[in-house]
């Protein structure tokens, strides 16, 4: 069994409730959305295969307790639930981002999903499973990646319908990096007295030139 991995590297965990961390990322190769601000499009195609036990062996590698499998869209391997259960069971603390357009129920419960819901400036709106807002765990958290006042609309409605139904599940907005800033977004998120934490990407501002590997 193998999975075709774009890149296996150790850095600060940029983005989540775990943002500022040490983590593990296992990124895999391919996706299913084409997102107009995708800033890993070289995960679309490039990588190489590595059975389930060279992808552990690699993670063990490194003194760190925390792991992130992430894309392109990790979903999309059929394998992708194997290698979360497999470290589950070595014991390290996993994350998973997926784009909010398939089934999260295949993942282990266990496993921490980071549901990444996309607003309409991405041009991926209409591939949104709001399914997956019944198969959450409490652990779970969803992101909005905004880039205009649209889209800060659309993720608005969307967290007042997760809180109407009684889903305390930790809500992110983002901006898009170098497109809305963060003063901005922050002012909206006050203006209407949101409880939703305002995410950066760490990992651009530490390393602002880098293009992949953090």
């Amino acid at each position: 069994m193998a999975l075709l991995v774009n890149e296996l590297f150790y850095s600060i965990q940029g983005e989540s409730s775990y943002a500022g961390f040490p983590c593990i990322f296992v990124r895999l190769t391919g996706c299913n959305l084409r997102c107009t601000y995708c800033d890993t499009t070289y995960a679309y195609n490039d990588g190489h295969f590595m059975s389930l036990d060279h992808v552990l062996k690699q993670v063990s590698a490194y003194s760190c307790s925390l792991v992130e499998i992430t894309g392109g869209e990790p979903l999309i391997q059929k394998e992708t639930p194997e290698l979360t259960q497999r470290l589950l069971a070595a014991g390290y603390k996993v994350l998973i981002e997926t784009n909010g357009s398939l089934d999260i129920s295949l993942i282990d419960a266990r496993c921490i999903k980071i549901v990444d819901f996309k607003c309409p400036s991405s041009g991926m709106e209409k591939k949104n499973d709001f399914g997956n807002l019944d198969r959450l765990s409490k652990h779970d958290e969803i992101k909005f990646i905004i880039g205009s006042e649209d889209d800060y609309r659309f993720a608005q409605s969307v967290y007042s319908t997760i809180r109407s139904r009684g889903l305390n599940n930790l809500v992110h907005f983002s901006p898009v990096f170098d497109k809305l800033s963060l003063r901005v977004l922050a002012e909206w998120i006050l203006s209407d007295h949101l409880e939703v934490r305002l995410a950066s990407q760490l990992h651009k501002i530490i390393w602002p030139s880098s293009t992949r590997g953090v």
